[in-house]
């Protein structure tokens, strides 16, 4: 078994002027998942940063409304990135500079998305066979926006290019302000378990003096703890592990203090959060468009309950927000009984997206 040498103390990690917490939890980039309203759940519970969904740095020069509106995210949500990925510098550089006009806290690069048609264009994870490629997109963006820049990446292509102690020294060099290493490579997907022992090394590098943030399997808050431990990285990101269970954050926050376990969340928080879902969805997305686009969550949101799935069939059929909440006060009426148990959080399927 591979050990390390350590060298994790306590500290407030820092991109560029942005203070962190001592050791901050970071909401995932999640295509089509981490928009304005799902952001703002996992604000209230506890998410130190967030990002935008990832956007396509031709779609923002094309100005397509769907990468446009992309951009959007409240005050409330600072310190706040917005993510960007793409295979040309150009194009790269104009993208981030059109993100400053919106005023974020920092830009990320995404190298990290596994899935065929962002690797197909030479973007995401596709960036990965060619590091110098990496390297001038990176310089690109850096030198494009007074903005922090950091990045998002896997270890390497396949298990034989496993690269990133390379990778995170050379755009080191070029100014990135912050790594997330997501401990798989982009052969593995989401199969398997997370490898974060490179990761370790990659915090355990002497030459590397920029925050370093592990991503991949987190998915319990003695997990949590057991991996800062275990890897000294400067804090974590979590991805599909909060997908319909906004609660993570707060749970792995308190027992990082005080190993405090806490109790699940009951049916009453789960319907309320559901509800300010629901809510945000449609002020963002407009009555139509809101309603459909949220009815993937509340499987999510009510896992467990048993019987569920009438309710259920009823909130994914019905089209006013009315008509949904008095079926949400319905389950709160028959449910009101029920304990939820603490068991494992289950990690979403989210293969034909991007839990980056």
């Amino acid at each position: 078994m591979l050990t390390f040498a350590l060298q994790y103390t306590n500290h407030m990690p820092k991109i560029g002027n942005i203070v962190l917490p001592e050791f901050p939890l970071l909401l995932a980039p999640m295509e089509d998942v981490s928009d304005p309203p799902f952001r703002a759940v996992c604000k209230d519970n506890g998410a130190d940063l967030m990002y935008s969904e990832f956007i396509s740095s031709e779609g923002l020069i094309r100005d397509a409304m769907k990468s446009k509106k992309k951009l959007d995210f409240t005050e409330e949500e600072r310190p706040f990135g917005i993510q960007i990925f793409g295979g040309d510098e150009e194009a790269m550089a104009m993208s981030a500079r059109i993100c400053e006009t919106v005023n974020p806290d920092l830009v990320d690069i995404n190298f990290g998305c596994p899935v065929k048609k962002v690797v197909s264009k030479g973007a995401g994870a596709g960036v990965l066979k060619d590091i110098d490629l990496m390297v001038r997109l990176t310089e690109a963006v850096v030198k494009s926006t007074s903005l922090p820049v950091t990045v998002k990446t896997r270890l390497g292509w396949d298990e034989n290019s496993k690269n990133i102690e390379e990778v995170a020294e050379r755009l080191q060099d070029v100014g990135i302000k912050a790594l997330s290493i997501h401990g798989r490579t982009r052969a593995q997907l989401y199969k398997g378990e997370a490898d974060w022992t490179l990761i370790a090394k990659v915090k355990n590098n002497p030459r590397i003096n920029i925050p370093i943030f592990g991503n991949g399997d987190i998915d319990s808050p003695q997990k949590a703890l057991d991996y800062k431990n275990r890897f000294g990285v400067d804090g974590i990101m979590i991805g599909r592990a909060a997908i319909g269970y906004p609660w993570i954050f707060r749970e792995i926050k308190a027992y990082l203090k005080d190993k405090t376990i806490l109790p699940p969340p009951t049916l009453e928080e789960r319907v309320q959060v559901c509800k300010k879902h629901l809510q945000r969805s449609i002020e963002w997305k407009g009555p139509v468009v809101g309603i459909n686009e949220m009815r993937r969550h509340y499987t999510n949101y009510l896992k467990g309950l048993p019987g569920i799935k009438e309710f259920r069939y009823r909130l994914v059929t019905l089209t006013s927000p009315e008509a949904i909440n008095e079926v949400l006060d319905e389950i709160t009426a028959h449910y009101k009984d029920y304990q939820f148990p603490h068991i494992p959080i289950e990690i979403i399927d989210y293969h034909q997206n991007c839990p980056l």
